[in-house]
């Protein structure tokens, strides 16, 4: 793995220098609510581990923008990495799924709500303030709004996402 500023980027890597800046944004949310949560330092490194990975291909050349969390797990895979939390939490980084454990859920959130996205930037800003205290209300706000951004551009929900939102209303 080749280093970013500080993040771990894998070598066959291929993300622009704004990519790069989201990926150090979204693993310094990460970190952030790591250290507000008092979560232990192995699980804080499959945090930061799926926020390297989530976006390392997003700039390659696919046909299909989705494509890119699913080609970087394989990718992952193959070469080498074996925890599963955080190959699901890459593959299905977009989407939802209803089968991730933490770090699946806590990267979900984090590139939604990192600070460089300028859309609803104060409510953004305010849902990240509350993940320490308030993950699961959040997660499930977040999937809203993700889910109605999708109906509203009337695309197809992806079944990992009709999951997703139905393992979250239904707890």
């Amino acid at each position: 793995m080749g280093d970013a500023a500080g993040i771990a980027l894998p070598r066959w890597a291929q993300v622009s220098a704004k990519r790069r800046a989201h990926i150090e944004r979204v693993a310094g949310l990460l970190a952030r609510w790591a250290g507000a949560m008092g979560v232990p330092s192995g699980e804080r490194e499959r945090w930061i581990k799926a926020a390297a990975l989530h976006d390392a291909l997003r700039d390659a050349p696919v046909a299909d923008a989705l494509a890119h969390g699913p080609l970087a797990a394989e990718r992952a895979a193959r070469e080498g990495e074996t925890d599963m939390g955080v190959l699901d939490a890459v593959r299905y980084h977009t989407v939802g799924y209803a089968g991730w454990d933490d770090v699946g859920r806590m990267l979900y959130l984090a590139d939604f709500l990192e600070p460089g996205r300028s859309f609803a930037a104060e409510e953004r800003q305010a849902l990240a303030g509350r993940v320490p205290t308030e993950r699961d209300a959040v997660l499930k706000e977040v999937a809203r709004w993700r889910v109605e951004w999708v109906v509203r551009s009337g695309w197809p929900l992806a079944p990992e996402t009709v999951g997703f939102w139905n393992s979250l209303v239904s707890r």
